[in-house]
């Protein structure tokens, strides 16, 4: 899964049947935040992960560059059927990103919690949100990245009114994904220059949209326009997650995946 000759991605994969279904993880993890969900979907095509550049095992990157071309490559060496992008938060970005550039290759769209390359920046956040967002920008400021990785774990895998609600292996993995991708962040961010948020109208394949039940209000209130403006877009309330569904309940991502291919 190299895309090209500068940086090596480090990529996992199974199985040979089409589609392929490529998955795309979040800022705040890598691509272990879909290691449960993978196998689970191995029936209807085959599941694939990548770290983009200075997430996980993948270095930093060294020039300018784009997501969006790296994942190009990706999507070349999976074969020639279009596959279905999976993305969350980032990913979602990056899915939508590659759907309206790259429509010959994308044979569908699963987001989770997606942000979108040219969206206004949120607003009317809530005060426990808003507390929350002042705390990372000083802990960012100071280089505290250890209370940095914390604060951010606690609003993504938490949500923001639940400080701890997620424990265990779950929580051990966020903060080990998200410490990675703070030390990795380079002085090029891969973003596309698309203007995504002014044109998804223009998506003319299948999207399923996802929201958590603990999902900060504004990015809720996104999740809902996108499905409004999407043609042929279906939203989906999640019970008992925040950002990170496929950390807290891959079982019921891998259910989306099957109920989106199966009935496109």
């Amino acid at each position: 899964m190299s895309p090209d000759a500068e940086i090596k991605l480090h990529g996992v994969g199974t199985g040979l049947a089409a589609p392929t279904l490529l998955f795309l993880h979040a800022g705040v993890a890598d691509w272990r935040s879909w290691s449960v969900v993978m196998p689970l979907v191995a029936d209807v095509g085959a599941p694939r992960a990548y770290d983009r550049r200075g997430f996980g095992a993948t270095p930093p990157a060294s020039a300018p560059f784009r997501h969006l071309d790296d994942l190009q490559g990706v999507l070349e060496r999976c074969g020639g059927e279009p596959a279905w992008l999976i993305g969350n938060s980032m990913g979602g970005a990056l899915a939508i990103d590659a759907a309206l550039e790259l429509p010959e290759r994308v044979a569908g769209l699963i987001l989770l919690a997606p942000a979108v390359s040219g969206a206004p920046e949120l607003t009317g956040l809530d005060p426990v949100t808003a507390e929350l967002e002042a705390a990372i920008e000083s802990a960012d400021a100071a280089g505290d990245l250890a209370r940095l990785n914390r604060l951010e774990t606690r609003l993504w895998l938490d949500g923001p009114q639940q400080d701890g609600r997620v424990t265990g292996a779950a929580r051990d993995l966020v903060l080990d994904m998200n410490a990675l991708a703070l030390r990795g962040e380079g002085p090029h961010d891969g973003a596309s220059g698309l203007d995504a948020w002014a044109r998804l109208e223009e998506i003319a394949v299948p999207t399923t949209v996802v929201w958590g039940e603990h999902e900060i209000p504004a990015v809720v209130d996104r999740c809902r326009r996108i499905v409004a403006r999407v043609p042929h877009a279906i939203g989906h309330h999640m019970r008992g997650v925040a950002h990170l569904p496929s950390v807290e309940r891959p079982a019921d991502v891998a259910a989306l995946v099957h109920a989106a291919l199966r009935n496109p």
